[in-house]
């Protein structure tokens, strides 16, 4: 069930590059069901992509749920894994490039912090991140200084998630070389997002909406951006009020 063919088969109507928790898999029962059949209903139009901090564990037990549209493509880690959807095979030439960033650094980053205050390991994580719960009363800037001196990138969002990432690397920057790899057009294409670790989507320039449950941070950093839909609706159902106003699909009275 779900949308199972690779992108480079088809010309989508619309690229839908989502995050989940609080976004794709966010709203009421209802509002996700309307997203889901539709999306399900019109697979051979839409090309969906998870972007996501979630591993691939969680998306594979999340895609065997009953009714659950299947992604083309999954961005997962933050940014850091890219894999098909439907047999979850690397996409070799955006995966490559992300693992030259990396260049094997997670002991080195768990060296770098393992003393740090406010940091506590996140028990799952990449090959290609370290990720950390923080706690923002204690958490010093020097702390992210020294991750960045160390020539790597920090994210932190929804006021507890810290994640450290190869420099230049996140959804936004990933989902571009997906876009150009398949040679995608970017004017087909919705981001969706809800916290902090989407701010890069937004950064894209591409289409985008903040759904109404967004994280505050979020909201003001991207207060200004052209291209984003600020949808008073929550989850999936601020999808669905993105693809109306953007005008993706045709809909009959």
């Amino acid at each position: 069930m779900g949308i199972d063919t690779t992108p480079i088969d088809r010309a989508p109507e619309l690229v839908l590059a989502t995050d989940l928790d609080g976004t794709f898999l966010g709203g009421n029962e209802p509002q996700r069901r309307a997203l889901y059949d539709e999306l399900l209903d019109r697979a051979d139009e839409v090309m969906l992509v998870f972007v996501t901090g979630r591993d691939l564990d969680f998306i594979a037990d999340l895609v065997s749920q009953p009714g659950m549209p299947r992604p083309d493509m999954i961005i997962g880690d933050v940014g850091t894994t890219v894999v098909h959807g439907h047999d979850f095979s690397p996409v070799e030439e955006v995966q490559s490039w992300i693992d030259r960033r990396w260049d094997d650094s997670n002991e080195m980053v768990l060296d770098l912090l393992r003393d740090e205050p406010g940091l506590e390991l996140q028990p799952i994580m990449g090959s290609r991140r370290v990720s950390y719960y923080y706690d923002p009363t204690t958490l010093q800037r020097s702390t992210i200084a020294k991750v960045e001196d160390a020539g790597l990138d920090v994210i932190i969002s929804a006021g507890v998630f810290l994640d450290v990432l190869p420099k230049g690397i996140a959804k936004g920057p990933t989902l571009l070389r997906v876009i150009d790899a398949f040679e995608l057009s970017d004017e087909r294409v919705l981001v969706a997002g809800d916290t902090l670790n989407d701010l890069s989507l937004f950064h894209t320039g591409l289409q985008g909406v903040a759904v109404g449950n967004s994280e505050p941070g979020l909201v003001d950093a991207i207060a200004d951006l052209p291209t984003v839909h600020h949808s008073e609706l929550p989850g999936c159902a601020g999808i669905t009020d993105a693809i109306d106003h953007f005008g993706f699909f045709a809909r009959t009275a």
